[in-house]
């Protein structure tokens, strides 16, 4: 096991490496000078749609599963995740400060990404045998790049499958059962069964269940974490200037040794501020379409300018709080990692209560990603193997949830990680191959817009 370890801890070091980080960039800045930094100027217009996107569109009821909101809630119930929490105060212990510079850059080029991906997804969607919209980076690669780069498709859909089980699953439960019986004493077996039972109970509803339970749960976690984040900042409010000041400094000059903090060059600020912002918004990996391509939509660039939301409220909005909350605390030198710095920072501030807010979001954080990773490994599945195989994998699934809470996952999460940036390979050349697609759809959506305001003021 051990030699099997290394290697593909190797190959972890290789698809994590620098190339991919460039790569997941470069790609990210290349859509966002395509587009003309549309997704940042027209981010109020996302926010509009998002706002009428609650329910579909007159005639558009048989266009897809789920409205769009619910299909960018169910993305977001798998991105915000224990990667907002663990991940980010993570990236603050590897990287330095800095880190969450890097991370913030990561998204904005990122929110272009995800347009792109959700754009692509709903206009090369199918109808499958059971009358459901499925899409995502393996159809967009096999109806918008041809037959001959089926294969790649069939790569991703492989990749995604397998990956699921461990970053989307039972990383997941472990996290769940780890911190419920740190903070509550509650048994990890115990924690894992009730976990297998709530999963189950969303997911034999299908993907309009698991879009009802995110749209009502992902909003509710989101904005009472972010409170609560806020709660501490106005402690913290004194050191918010030179938090930020820090932050900017470090991206560009890295940090020395401190305290328990080990020191960090600026490559290491910007390789686990790149690394835990992807693992974070998945911008680039190609989940996120696999669930927006179930969008009750005729237009995939409205689609797109809603799914783009997700990096901006993940990255931009959780993870800056978490981010924030750490080193404004001062506790980033200590020596802690993980959720363990981010519930030591919130308890500094709220003595007895802060380790309890940051648990319970943890805990929902994971619960929601297990939700909505199901549905990823569902349609990758299907892909593979046709409708027959979604219920034997949902069964697998679910009773995979309390063997993750009960068992160390170091192996499982090298091996899951390493798929993950193998899923996002097929997915960012998909997106360079196709990005005309996006850019002609895109220039004609808004020209349609500008006609109509335009005959309208007449």
């Amino acid at each position: 096991m051990e030699a099997l370890s290394s290697i593909i801890g190797d190959i972890n070091g290789i698809v994590w490496g620098w190339p991919m980080l460039i790569l997941i960039l470069g790609v990210g800045f290349f859509m966002s000078l395509g587009l003309k930094l549309m997704p940042i100027l027209k981010l109020g217009t996302g926010f509009k749609l998002l706002a009428s996107g609650t329910s579909a569109k007159k005639g558009e009821e048989s266009e897809g599963e789920i409205p769009p909101y619910q299909a960018l809630m169910t993305a977001m119930s798998a991105t915000v995740g224990t990667g907002n929490i663990a991940g980010v105060a993570t990236a603050v212990f590897l990287g330095g400060p800095g880190a969450l510079f890097w991370m913030w850059l990561t998204a904005l080029v990122g929110m272009a990404t995800k347009y792109s991906e959700a754009v692509l997804a709903v206009k090369f969607r199918e109808v499958d045998e059971e009358g459901n919209h499925v899409g995502g980076p393996m159809y967009y690669i096999k109806n918008g790049m041809g037959k001959k780069w089926a294969w790649l498709g069939t790569a991703f859909a492989v990749f995604g499958a397998i990956a699921g089980f461990g970053i989307g699953n039972t990383v997941q439960s472990n996290s769940i059962a780890q911190v419920i019986e740190a903070n509550f004493a509650v048994p990890t077996v115990v924690t894992g069964v009730i976990a297998m039972v709530l999963v189950g109970a969303v997911l034999m509803g299908g993907i309009k269940r698991i879009g009802s339970v995110a749209g009502a749960l992902v909003p509710f976690m989101a904005v009472a974490y972010i409170i609560a984040g806020l709660v501490v900042l106005s402690i913290n409010a004194d050191q918010i200037g030179p938090a930020i000041s820090l932050i900017i400094d470090s991206a560009f000059t890295g940090h020395a040794a401190e305290g328990g903090f080990a020191g960090a060059a600026v490559w290491a600020a910007i390789r686990f501020g790149v690394a835990r912002g992807v693992f974070s918004n998945e911008a680039g990996l190609g989940s996120a379409p696999i669930a927006h391509a179930a969008a009750q939509t005729k237009d995939p660039v409205r689609q797109g300018l809603i799914a783009m939301l997700g990096t901006f409220l993940d990255t931009l909005i959780v993870c800056s709080v978490t981010g924030l909350v750490i080193v404004t605390s001062g506790l980033w030198t200590s020596g802690e990692s993980g959720a363990a710095l981010t519930s030591a920072a919130f308890a500094l501030a709220l003595p007895g209560v802060g380790n309890y807010l940051v648990a319970i979001s943890l805990a929902i954080f994971a619960f929601t990603t297990i939700i909505g990773w199901s549905f990823y490994g569902e349609r990758c599945v299907e892909f593979l193997f046709g409708v027959k195989a979604i219920k034997p994998y949902r069964v697998l699934w679910i009773l995979a949830v309390p063997v993750g809470a009960t068992l160390s996952l170091d192996f499982v999460w090298l091996v899951a990680d390493t798929l993950n940036a193998m899923m996002a390979l097929p997915n960012l050349i998909a997106i360079l191959v196709l990005s005309p697609v996006v850019f002609k759809l895109t220039r004609e959506y808004f020209e349609r817009q500008n006609g109509t305001l335009a005959a309208e003021n007449k």
